[in-house]
């Protein structure tokens, strides 16, 4: 019965028809349930790569996707939840800035988040590189944190969105992860399944994201926010630049330690610009009538009194870590080796390609390529000069901290190959492109 019902279905779809609802249902509810074997379910989803779906279908297949798993209410913590979710990129830390900043500001911020593979780092690697942080936490628990600390972030459980992980590793196997619908249901099912009141999403685009293309992250965050919008969560999305990585620090312990700096008042200004973007879009998914330079006094101020790393504190303390990281450094995990990349010549940083930057990244120990890959905790990259600056040659450009000092010589190799140098002054990258809400796509204005 299966077999012969899945045949049509992928014929239909083939064929760039629309599936009825029904249909949606019985592939996922069935490939689930073990009942339709994966080689169909790989045509199907082949079929959907090439044909797309509809806006209805997009919606039916991330309800559904929803509906095969658990959903963790927070109905019983006070005050308006925002969720915030980043596609991804190389020294992506925002979430340690912006959530405590806006949980500072009156707004609960909890998030599911994952670890990372290929170039790209993995948030709750991140704070597991704090001694005794747990990132494992029971629903109960998820909500206690929440409450007392005014955010949490913890990784997603087997109970949540089980069609999800199943379809994603058949997606990964089959060449159809980045077809825009699968993307966008596999990322809003996620979502939807924790009940806060909004969502605002980080849609990365450049070198290091894999949505490269603008046009292509405009398309992927347009139809995520439309699914939460008909779910009738408020959802805001920004197309921020991935062309270079974020900040000065890439890896794990290096990147809290910038996180922390950043808290107190000392974070690169690109780090910043995408926080206070981000976080005035959580503020408006919140239902805060305020203008952007409002909101980036009010950022300000939690930041100078204090509030934000207060915050930040507390968190690291609820799930067990150890909050003395926030002014003893020496407390985090360090890399057996140091060297450095220094400027082959006199000029400025043309290009910095993001995606080579992560790919060296995991040579030194900070990324893994398989899901099984132990971490080296205190690996990466300090930059010290980025896209725009002017360096004379033989001037430190990134100081590479390493657990692998037997692939140190391919790691220089790559920066080499990563970071243009070039006569002609550039411009600093725009960090943040556009925003999108129910109204549509606009060009950010903002500086």
């Amino acid at each position: 019965m299966a077999t012969n019902g899945m045949y049509e279905i992928i014929s239909k779809k083939r064929d760039g028809l629309e599936l009825a609802r029904e249909e949606i249902f019985f592939v996922i509810s069935g490939y689930v349930r073990g009942d339709i074997p994966d080689y169909q379910v790989a045509a199907w989803l082949m079929a959907v790569y090439l044909r797309g779906l509809s806006e209805r279908e997009l919606a039916d297949l991330t309800e559904i996707m929803l509906a095969s798993g658990d959903r963790i209410s927070l109905d019983a913590v006070p005050g308006k939840k925002i969720d915030k979710h980043s596609t991804g990129g190389v020294g992506d830390k925002i979430s340690f800035v912006v959530a405590p900043l806006v949980a500072a500001c009156g707004v609960k911020v909890p998030m599911l988040s994952g670890r990372g593979l290929g170039h790209t780092g993995g948030t709750l690697d991140k704070l597991e590189s704090i001694p005794g942080m747990g990132v494992a936490l029971t629903p109960d628990r998820f909500r206690s944190v929440l409450a007392e600390t005014g955010m949490v972030i913890c990784g997603q459980t087997d109970s949540i969105v089980p069609a999800d992980k199943k379809l994603y590793a058949l997606r990964d196997a089959t060449a159809t992860v980045s077809s825009i619908p699968l993307i966008a249901s596999s990322i809003m099912s996620k979502k939807l399944a924790l009940g806060t009141d909004g969502i605002v999403l980080d849609v990365k685009t450049g070198s290091g994201a894999f949505m490269r293309e603008e046009q292509d992250a405009l398309a992927l965050c347009r139809a995520m926010v439309a699914i939460g919008e008909k779910t009738g969560r408020p959802t805001l999305g920004l197309i921020t630049n991935m062309d270079q990585p974020l900040g000065r620090a890439v890896g794990n312990s290096l990147e809290i330690v910038e996180s922390i700096e950043a808290l107190k008042g000392k974070g690169p200004a690109d780090i910043m610009q995408v926080t206070y973007a981000l976080g005035y879009a959580m503020l408006r998914a919140a239902g805060r009538k305020v203008e952007y330079k409002d909101a980036t006094a009010e950022f300000d101020a939690a930041i100078a009194g204090g509030r934000a790393l207060d915050v930040f504190r507390r968190f690291i303390a609820a799930q067990g870590g150890d909050a003395r990281v926030c002014d003893d450094y020496s407390l985090l995990p360090v890399a057996v080796e140091r060297a450095e990349y220094e400027a082959p010549a006199a000029g400025f940083i043309q290009a910095i390609d993001s995606l080579e930057v992560g790919m060296a990244a995991i040579d030194t120990g900070a990324g893994r390529r398989r899901k099984e890959d132990a971490i080296a905790y205190g690996s990466g990259f300090t930059f010290r000069a980025n896209v725009g600056d002017r360096v004379h040659r033989g001037q430190v450009i990134v100081t590479v901290h390493s657990d692998r000092p037997d692939r140190t010589a391919d790691v220089l190799a790559r920066l080499g190959a990563a970071i243009r140098i070039g006569p002609r002054p550039v411009a600093k990258p725009r960090m943040v492109l556009h925003i999108v809400d129910k109204d549509g796509a606009r060009l950010w204005t903002h500086s």
